[in-house]
């Protein structure tokens, strides 16, 4: 029969097992990258925001394993930044094409024939909003206003702005942009 310890003994140790998480998938340049951008931006009230923009601007997009590092060096819980990366659309989670196609679906675009480019865009892109070209060329994206109700329907490719856009107009943009690099 065991005997019980005695005051001088004591009870066994209980191992507690620790998850180590995984190795961050980020090059040493991407994780460079939002480092400089937390280091620049943290102290800005709402930090957050400029911090997901500029690693954003600098990636082109806002990669998984970054958002930890970003909590991180906010002191902020991972689910408070992943909350604000999958909340507003303009954040990507997933890498996006070489050039960024906006299509303008708001109201006064909408009632200028939206609907129909739309559908052309994604038949002759081949894909679907959030998603990118096979050759990686084009990333398509809504936007719900552009400020150029006047002359819609409109889009934005990258940062200029389109407008009077027709099926026949959007594959000339779209050529260019393929032409571009």
């Amino acid at each position: 029969m065991a005997k019980p310890p005695t005051s001088s003994e004591s009870p066994p140790r209980r191992v507690i097992p620790i998850k180590v998480e995984p190795a961050s998938s980020l090059k040493a340049e991407e994780r460079a990258a939002v480092l400089a951008a937390c280091a620049r931006l943290k102290e800005l009230p709402g930090g957050l925001l400029p911090i997901l923009h500029a690693v954003q601007e600098a990636l082109g997009w806002v990669p998984p394993d970054a958002v930890p590092l970003i909590a991180r060096e906010l002191n902020l819980s991972i689910a408070e930044v992943h909350g604000v990366v999958s909340f507003y659309h303009y954040f990507r989670s997933t890498p996006g094409g070489r050039h960024v196609l906006h299509l303008c679906r708001a109201e006064a675009c909408q009632a200028l024939g939206a609907a129909g480019l739309e559908a052309h865009a994604k038949a002759a892109l081949g894909i679907d909003f959030h998603a990118s070209t096979a050759d990686g060329a084009i990333r398509l994206e809504p936007v719900y206003c552009l400020g150029n109700c006047a002359l819609g329907p409109s889009l934005m490719l990258d940062e200029q702005i389109v407008g009077r856009v027709t099926p026949e107009r959007f594959d000339e943009v779209v050529s260019q942009a393929r032409g571009s690099r």
